[in-house]
């Protein structure tokens, strides 16, 4: 099998996976809109930006361009750092409703 046999068998196959991938991510920001709690948008938030940088990957390969690689790392930072800074702006405004539940609760007893 020679390399140019590969990339013809490759390339029908990257297009396969690009859609399941898509079809997942739309499940994936429907999950993120619609999601019952906080942290199901979260988790969907940061799968949605795994499945980003899978699809960079399959697309590195298929139009064999390195700057793709570096994009999907650069991607990959910024989806961190949007988790880390969702999950902060979660955590504290859980903590506001928590404290104000407990004085609410105080103030009731009183």
């Amino acid at each position: 099998m020679t390399i140019d046999r590969f990339y013809e068998i490759y390339d029908k196959f990257a297009i396969v996976i690009l859609i399941i991938l898509g079809v997942i991510a739309v499940a994936c920001l429907i999950r993120a809109i619609s999601g019952p709690k906080a942290y199901d948008r979260i988790v969907a938030v940061n799968m949605l930006g795994t499945l980003t940088m899978a699809m960079i990957i399959v697309l590195l390969v298929k139009l064999r361009e390195g700057y793709l690689a570096d994009i999907c790392l650069i991607y990959a930072l910024i989806s961190f750092l949007a988790v880390i800074v969702l999950t902060k702006v979660y955590k504290g405004a859980y903590e506001a409703r928590k404290k104000k539940r407990e004085k609410e609760a105080r103030d009731g007893n009183s």
